[in-house]
């Protein structure tokens, strides 16, 4: 048994996101979740009303590492494109470090369970495109990008690199690495 509050209830969100890791998962259920922690169904909504408040817990970990980590990059590095190019980085490199969550982020873990977690990753994608915005209108202040950019037609790109990259390492049972060719695709990306 867990000795710290709290304890067990990181046990079972990490025991959700190590299943989340299996190439061809088969669908988390309350049953197999308890028994692979060896405790009771009864014991899991101790610490969970329910499945989707589970699910939401992953969610919130990855927003607070995700913004934890791009707010770091937009407060160290000055220049508008190299924050840009940091987070999309960070995004990829966020999914490779870890595969389960990647299937949150791009939905497949989150079909056939309350529609209020898709509409909160979606949320989660809408903040990432402001992020990218707002670096994106710095380059164009510093005169990285011309004066006359889209920066919200930029940051959708961007955004949809992303979620494109996160598709195919998911899709592809985790084979597809999501860096592979970054540096020639971030030239691309960035125009320059």
């Amino acid at each position: 048994m867990a000795s710290k509050p709290g304890e067990r209830k990181l046990q079972i969100l990490q025991t959700i996101a190590a299943m989340l890791e299996q190439p061809k998962g088969e669908k988390i259920t309350t049953a197999l979740l308890a028994s692979r922690l060896d405790i009771s169904e009864a014991a899991l909504y101790r610490h969970f009303a329910s499945k989707a408040q589970m699910f939401e817990g992953l969610i919130e970990f990855i927003e607070q590492t995700v913004f934890g980590l791009a707010n770091k990059i937009t407060s160290e590095e000055p220049g508008g494109l190299r924050q840009a190019e940091g987070i999309v980085a960070m995004l990829l490199g966020f999914a490779q470090k870890n595969r389960g969550m990647t299937r949150v982020l791009i939905g497949d873990a989150l079909v056939n369970e309350n529609e209020r977690l898709q509409a909160r990753i979606n949320q989660f994608l809408d903040r990432l495109e402001t992020t990218f915005k707002q670096s994106l209108r710095i380059a164009v202040t510093q005169g990285e990008l011309d004066s006359n950019t889209d920066v919200g037609a930029h940051a959708n790109v961007l955004l949809c690199y992303v979620i494109g990259r996160w598709q195919l390492f998911g899709k592809s049972g985790y084979t597809r690495d999501p860096m592979a060719q970054w540096p020639q695709q971030w030239a691309i990306l960035s125009g320059h």
